[in-house]
């Protein structure tokens, strides 16, 4: 199953027609994710976090309308967003954990999301986690050969290697790279599909792929 998480990223990067969309399916809510989902209709099933970005007359809306709001202080070993995917392995062992609002605004919250997948706790469900907004699709791989399905509009592809990286290789995409390794981490960036699948592969290391597109400035 596929379980879905709303945290408290900037609303101007969200979908909302995709969020819509997904309104049958299993939600959780992230801090002030929580009162958004409200507001668009959706009854998270739970709703967790410190709620430091929720306000008190907000905060009491949730107390009305939902059964299970997990609160925890601001200061935690924990971020907010950490907590909503432990919870989404926890009480679903889902296939998919789709994250929405998880980029954009501050940059240290953008790199905190982006390192999640990496860290022991979530090491079992690396390739499950997923980062959606309305310009980029994250996707996380481990060592292999891989295929990567063109989303519609979204033209360019990113390959950032998060941990040292052994044998890299782009196979048919517009930019090939043959056997790349590296130490540290580094972003491939402004590549492009050739075709609606592309191929890539790997040795070692963990490989995040960004399907992406320009997004018009509002």
């Amino acid at each position: 199953m596929r379980v879905n998480l709303l945290v408290g990223g900037p609303l101007t990067l969200v979908p909302k027609e995709t969020i819509l969309e997904r309104q049958a399916e299993a939600w959780i809510a992230v801090d002030h994710g929580a009162t958004v989902l409200l507001k668009w209709g959706i009854t998270p099933a739970v709703a967790i976090g410190d709620f430091d970005s929720t306000n008190q007359a907000e905060f009491a809306r949730l107390k009305d309308h939902l059964t299970d709001i997990e609160t925890f202080p601001p200061a935690k070993d924990f971020t907010d967003t950490q907590l909503g995917v432990k919870l989404a392995i926890d009480n679903y062992q889902p296939d998919c954990i789709d994250i929405f609002g998880g980029t954009g605004g501050r940059l240290d919250h953008l790199l905190a999301n982006l390192f999640l997948p990496l860290q022991a706790a979530y090491h079992d469900y690396v390739e499950k986690i997923h980062f959606i907004d309305r310009g980029n699709l994250v996707d996380y791989y481990l060592p292999g050969q891989h295929a990567v399905h063109q989303a519609p509009g979204m033209d360019y592809l990113a390959f950032v290697t998060l941990t040292p990286v052994k044998g890299l290789t782009l196979l048919d995409e517009k930019y090939p790279l043959k056997n790349w390794s590296s130490s540290i981490p580094f972003s491939w960036s402004s590549n492009r599909f050739t075709a609606p699948i592309n191929h890539f592969s790997f040795e070692e290391g963990v490989v995040a792929v960004i399907r992406c597109r320009d997004i018009p400035a509002q």
